[in-house]
Protein backbone atom coordinates (compact mmCIF):
# COMPACT_ATOMS: atom_id res chain seq x y z
CA UNK A 1 0.00 0.00 0.00
CA UNK A 2 0.92 3.67 -0.34
CA UNK A 3 -0.38 5.68 2.58
CA UNK A 4 -0.20 9.20 3.95
CA UNK A 5 -1.12 10.13 7.52
CA UNK A 6 -4.72 11.03 6.67
CA UNK A 7 -5.27 7.45 5.55
CA UNK A 8 -3.62 5.64 8.47
CA UNK A 9 -6.82 4.21 9.97
CA UNK A 10 -8.39 3.35 6.58
CA UNK A 11 -5.18 1.55 5.64
CA UNK A 12 -5.47 -0.53 8.82
CA UNK A 13 -9.05 -1.40 7.85
CA UNK A 14 -7.85 -2.48 4.41
CA UNK A 15 -5.03 -4.51 6.01
CA UNK A 16 -7.26 -6.36 8.47
CA UNK A 17 -9.88 -7.08 5.80
CA UNK A 18 -7.10 -8.34 3.52
CA UNK A 19 -6.01 -10.72 6.27
CA UNK A 20 -9.60 -11.99 6.64
CA UNK A 21 -9.59 -13.01 2.97
CA UNK A 22 -6.48 -15.20 3.27
CA UNK A 23 -5.90 -18.40 5.19
CA UNK A 24 -3.15 -18.67 7.78
CA UNK A 25 -0.64 -20.24 5.40
CA UNK A 26 -1.20 -17.53 2.79
CA UNK A 27 -0.69 -14.81 5.40
CA UNK A 28 2.56 -16.38 6.57
CA UNK A 29 3.86 -16.39 3.00
CA UNK A 30 2.76 -12.81 2.31
CA UNK A 31 4.83 -9.68 2.85
CA UNK A 32 3.19 -6.35 3.64
CA UNK A 33 5.08 -3.49 2.02
CA UNK A 34 4.19 0.16 2.60
CA UNK A 35 5.47 3.34 0.97
CA UNK A 36 4.72 6.67 2.62
CA UNK A 37 5.59 10.30 2.27
CA UNK A 38 4.73 11.63 5.72
CA UNK A 39 4.20 8.86 8.30
CA UNK A 40 5.57 9.52 11.75
CA UNK A 41 7.65 6.76 13.28
CA UNK A 42 4.80 5.79 15.63
CA UNK A 43 2.41 5.51 12.66
CA UNK A 44 4.78 3.01 11.07
CA UNK A 45 5.03 1.09 14.34
CA UNK A 46 1.25 0.76 14.54
CA UNK A 47 1.07 -0.60 11.01
CA UNK A 48 3.92 -3.01 11.58
CA UNK A 49 2.33 -4.27 14.78
CA UNK A 50 -1.03 -4.78 13.07
CA UNK A 51 0.56 -6.66 10.18
CA UNK A 52 2.29 -9.05 12.54
CA UNK A 53 -0.82 -9.49 14.70
CA UNK A 54 -2.79 -10.33 11.55
CA UNK A 55 -0.32 -13.13 10.82
CA UNK A 56 1.56 -11.68 7.86
CA UNK A 57 5.01 -13.17 7.57
CA UNK A 58 6.89 -9.96 6.84
CA UNK A 59 6.49 -6.19 7.06
CA UNK A 60 8.58 -3.30 5.81
CA UNK A 61 8.01 0.39 5.22
CA UNK A 62 9.97 3.06 3.40
CA UNK A 63 9.72 6.81 3.13
CA UNK A 64 9.68 7.85 -0.54
CA UNK A 65 9.29 11.06 -2.53
CA UNK A 66 7.01 10.91 -5.60
CA UNK A 67 8.58 11.64 -8.99
CA UNK A 68 9.06 15.32 -9.74
CA UNK A 69 6.91 15.05 -12.88
CA UNK A 70 3.85 13.94 -10.87
CA UNK A 71 0.69 15.77 -11.95
CA UNK A 72 -2.19 16.39 -9.53
CA UNK A 73 -5.45 17.43 -11.20
CA UNK A 74 -8.40 15.45 -9.88
CA UNK A 75 -9.58 15.52 -6.27
CA UNK A 76 -8.60 17.51 -3.19
CA UNK A 77 -9.24 14.41 -1.07
CA UNK A 78 -6.09 12.65 -2.31
CA UNK A 79 -2.45 13.66 -2.38
CA UNK A 80 0.68 13.13 -4.44
CA UNK A 81 1.26 10.04 -2.29
CA UNK A 82 -0.89 8.23 -4.85
CA UNK A 83 2.08 8.20 -7.25
CA UNK A 84 4.14 6.11 -4.86
CA UNK A 85 2.43 2.98 -6.19
CA UNK A 86 4.94 3.13 -9.04
CA UNK A 87 7.94 3.36 -6.70
CA UNK A 88 7.94 -0.27 -5.54
CA UNK A 89 11.11 -2.16 -6.48
CA UNK A 90 11.84 -5.87 -6.66
CA UNK A 91 14.36 -5.55 -3.86
CA UNK A 92 11.90 -3.89 -1.50
CA UNK A 93 8.99 -6.20 -2.34
CA UNK A 94 11.22 -9.30 -2.10
CA UNK A 95 8.47 -11.53 -3.49
CA UNK A 96 7.73 -12.80 -7.03
CA UNK A 97 4.61 -10.62 -7.29
CA UNK A 98 3.28 -7.32 -6.03
CA UNK A 99 -0.43 -6.94 -5.31
CA UNK A 100 -1.09 -3.24 -4.89
CA UNK A 101 -4.11 -2.39 -2.71
CA UNK A 102 -5.64 1.08 -2.32
CA UNK A 103 -6.29 2.21 1.26
CA UNK A 104 -9.98 2.94 0.60
CA UNK A 105 -11.06 -0.65 0.00
CA UNK A 106 -12.78 -3.38 1.97
CA UNK A 107 -11.47 -6.79 0.95
CA UNK A 108 -14.03 -9.60 1.14
CA UNK A 109 -12.19 -12.42 -0.66
CA UNK A 110 -8.85 -13.83 -1.74
CA UNK A 111 -6.98 -11.18 -3.77
CA UNK A 112 -4.28 -13.64 -4.83
CA UNK A 113 -6.64 -15.41 -7.27
CA UNK A 114 -5.85 -13.07 -10.23
CA UNK A 115 -2.22 -14.17 -10.05
CA UNK A 116 -3.34 -17.47 -11.59
CA UNK A 117 -2.81 -17.07 -15.31
CA UNK A 118 -1.16 -13.65 -15.07
CA UNK A 119 1.50 -13.51 -17.84
CA UNK A 120 5.00 -12.68 -16.58
CA UNK A 121 5.25 -9.65 -18.90
CA UNK A 122 1.90 -8.02 -18.06
CA UNK A 123 0.25 -6.10 -15.24
CA UNK A 124 -3.17 -7.21 -14.03
CA UNK A 125 -5.87 -4.55 -13.62
CA UNK A 126 -9.66 -4.16 -13.62
CA UNK A 127 -11.50 -1.96 -16.10
CA UNK A 128 -12.67 1.27 -14.44
CA UNK A 129 -16.42 1.21 -13.85
CA UNK A 130 -16.98 4.95 -14.33
CA UNK A 131 -14.58 5.40 -17.27
CA UNK A 132 -14.61 1.99 -18.95
CA UNK A 133 -13.16 2.98 -22.32
CA UNK A 134 -11.09 5.69 -23.96
CA UNK A 135 -13.32 8.43 -25.30
CA UNK A 136 -16.35 7.24 -23.28
CA UNK A 137 -15.67 9.23 -20.12
CA UNK A 138 -13.79 12.21 -18.76
CA UNK A 139 -10.51 10.32 -18.34
CA UNK A 140 -7.54 10.99 -20.66
CA UNK A 141 -8.84 14.28 -22.08
CA UNK A 142 -7.76 14.83 -25.68
CA UNK A 143 -6.49 11.30 -26.30
CA UNK A 144 -9.41 10.21 -28.50
CA UNK A 145 -8.98 13.31 -30.68
CA UNK A 146 -5.21 12.96 -30.93
CA UNK A 147 -5.22 9.19 -31.51
CA UNK A 148 -8.66 8.16 -32.84
CA UNK A 149 -7.56 4.52 -33.15
CA UNK A 150 -7.48 4.32 -29.33
CA UNK A 151 -11.19 5.08 -28.94
CA UNK A 152 -13.00 2.29 -27.07
CA UNK A 153 -9.76 0.72 -25.83
CA UNK A 154 -10.25 -0.31 -22.16
CA UNK A 155 -9.36 2.19 -19.44
CA UNK A 156 -8.24 0.56 -16.19
CA UNK A 157 -8.59 1.53 -12.54
CA UNK A 158 -5.35 1.83 -10.56
CA UNK A 159 -6.83 0.94 -7.16
CA UNK A 160 -5.86 -2.73 -7.44
CA UNK A 161 -2.85 -3.94 -9.43
CA UNK A 162 -1.24 -7.37 -9.82
CA UNK A 163 2.33 -7.11 -11.09
CA UNK A 164 5.07 -9.73 -11.56
CA UNK A 165 8.31 -8.50 -10.04
CA UNK A 166 9.94 -8.11 -13.44
CA UNK A 167 7.24 -5.62 -14.46
CA UNK A 168 7.85 -3.12 -11.65
CA UNK A 169 10.73 -1.34 -13.39
CA UNK A 170 9.05 -1.16 -16.84
CA UNK A 171 5.87 0.15 -15.23
CA UNK A 172 7.79 2.81 -13.31
CA UNK A 173 9.70 3.92 -16.42
CA UNK A 174 6.60 3.84 -18.61
CA UNK A 175 4.53 5.95 -16.24
CA UNK A 176 7.38 8.43 -15.87
CA UNK A 177 7.59 8.80 -19.65
CA UNK A 178 3.80 9.15 -19.90
CA UNK A 179 3.84 11.96 -17.35
CA UNK A 180 6.42 13.88 -19.35
CA UNK A 181 5.11 13.23 -22.86
CA UNK A 182 1.37 13.14 -22.14
CA UNK A 183 0.98 15.72 -19.41
CA UNK A 184 -1.96 17.44 -21.16
CA UNK A 185 -3.92 14.18 -21.11
CA UNK A 186 -3.74 13.70 -17.34
CA UNK A 187 -7.00 14.15 -15.43
CA UNK A 188 -7.20 11.33 -12.90
CA UNK A 189 -3.62 11.78 -11.76
CA UNK A 190 -1.61 8.54 -11.48
CA UNK A 191 -4.42 6.51 -13.03
CA UNK A 192 -4.38 8.45 -16.29
CA UNK A 193 -0.59 8.21 -16.37
CA UNK A 194 -0.79 4.45 -15.88
CA UNK A 195 -3.32 4.12 -18.69
CA UNK A 196 -1.21 6.16 -21.09
CA UNK A 197 1.56 3.63 -20.58
CA UNK A 198 -0.82 0.68 -20.87
CA UNK A 199 -2.23 2.04 -24.14
CA UNK A 200 1.26 2.40 -25.58
CA UNK A 201 2.72 -0.86 -24.27
CA UNK A 202 -0.29 -3.20 -24.22
CA UNK A 203 1.24 -4.70 -21.09
CA UNK A 204 -2.11 -5.21 -19.36
CA UNK A 205 -3.98 -8.37 -18.43
CA UNK A 206 -7.68 -7.74 -17.66
CA UNK A 207 -8.74 -8.99 -14.22
CA UNK A 208 -12.32 -9.96 -13.36
CA UNK A 209 -14.47 -6.99 -12.20
CA UNK A 210 -15.23 -8.60 -8.81
CA UNK A 211 -11.66 -7.84 -7.74
CA UNK A 212 -12.21 -4.06 -7.91
CA UNK A 213 -15.93 -3.42 -7.60
CA UNK A 214 -17.01 0.18 -6.93
CA UNK A 215 -19.43 0.88 -4.08
CA UNK A 216 -22.05 2.99 -5.88
CA UNK A 217 -24.84 3.34 -3.33
CA UNK A 218 -23.29 6.58 -2.06
CA UNK A 219 -23.57 8.09 -5.54
CA UNK A 220 -27.15 6.89 -6.05
CA UNK A 221 -28.12 8.85 -2.95
CA UNK A 222 -27.27 12.01 -4.91
CA UNK A 223 -28.45 11.17 -8.43
CA UNK A 224 -29.16 8.49 -10.99
CA UNK A 225 -26.20 9.02 -13.32
CA UNK A 226 -24.48 5.88 -12.06
CA UNK A 227 -27.14 3.62 -13.58
CA UNK A 228 -26.46 5.14 -17.01
CA UNK A 229 -22.73 4.45 -16.70
CA UNK A 230 -22.54 1.01 -15.12
CA UNK A 231 -22.45 -2.13 -17.20
CA UNK A 232 -23.87 -4.24 -14.37
CA UNK A 233 -26.79 -3.94 -11.90
CA UNK A 234 -26.13 -1.19 -9.37
CA UNK A 235 -27.05 -3.54 -6.51
CA UNK A 236 -24.58 -6.27 -7.54
CA UNK A 237 -23.23 -7.97 -4.40
CA UNK A 238 -20.42 -10.18 -5.75
CA UNK A 239 -17.38 -8.05 -4.85
CA UNK A 240 -14.15 -9.63 -3.62
CA UNK A 241 -12.79 -6.09 -3.27
CA UNK A 242 -15.22 -3.26 -2.54
CA UNK A 243 -13.68 0.06 -3.59
CA UNK A 244 -14.93 3.35 -2.13
CA UNK A 245 -13.86 5.69 -4.90
CA UNK A 246 -14.52 9.44 -4.78
CA UNK A 247 -14.51 11.94 -1.96
CA UNK A 248 -17.43 10.55 0.08
CA UNK A 249 -15.39 8.03 2.02
CA UNK A 250 -17.17 5.54 4.32
CA UNK A 251 -15.25 6.63 7.42
CA UNK A 252 -16.55 10.21 7.12
CA UNK A 253 -19.70 11.09 9.12
CA UNK A 254 -21.09 12.90 6.06
CA UNK A 255 -21.03 9.73 3.94
CA UNK A 256 -24.47 8.25 3.12
CA UNK A 257 -25.11 5.17 5.22
CA UNK A 258 -25.60 2.55 2.54
CA UNK A 259 -25.46 -1.16 3.38
CA UNK A 260 -21.88 -1.35 2.05
CA UNK A 261 -20.88 1.70 4.10
CA UNK A 262 -22.45 0.06 7.16
CA UNK A 263 -20.38 -3.07 6.50
CA UNK A 264 -17.24 -0.94 6.18
CA UNK A 265 -17.95 0.92 9.43
CA UNK A 266 -18.59 -2.34 11.25
CA UNK A 267 -15.21 -3.64 10.13
CA UNK A 268 -13.59 -0.32 11.02
CA UNK A 269 -14.97 -0.54 14.57
CA UNK A 270 -13.54 -4.05 14.87
CA UNK A 271 -10.19 -2.81 13.62
CA UNK A 272 -10.14 0.12 16.04
CA UNK A 273 -10.96 -2.18 18.96
CA UNK A 274 -8.03 -4.33 17.88
CA UNK A 275 -5.76 -1.26 17.72
CA UNK A 276 -6.86 -0.08 21.17
CA UNK A 277 -6.29 -3.51 22.71
CA UNK A 278 -2.80 -3.39 21.25
CA UNK A 279 -2.22 -0.20 23.24
CA UNK A 280 -2.12 2.35 20.41
CA UNK A 281 -4.66 4.66 22.03
CA UNK A 282 -3.25 8.03 21.06
CA UNK A 283 -3.24 7.32 17.33
CA UNK A 284 -6.94 6.44 17.09
CA UNK A 285 -8.33 8.92 19.55
CA UNK A 286 -10.11 10.99 16.89
CA UNK A 287 -11.89 8.01 15.28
Amino acid sequence: MCVDRRYLVPSLVALTSLADGLDAAQRREAAVRVLTLDFRRQDAEVMADMAHRCGFGSFDIRWEVPPTESVMVDGAYISVTTYLRFAFTTGFVNRPYLIYVDADVLVTGDVTVPLDGLPPDQVGAVVDEFNPAVGRGRALPGVSERWPHLVDRPYFNAGMLWAPGQMLAPMRAGVSHALRAGRRHILHNDQCALNLWLLASRRVHPVAPVFNRFEVGRFLERGDWVRRVLRRPADCQDACVLHFVGEHKPWLPSCPGTSEVAAYRSHMRRTLRYVRRAGHLSLVGDW
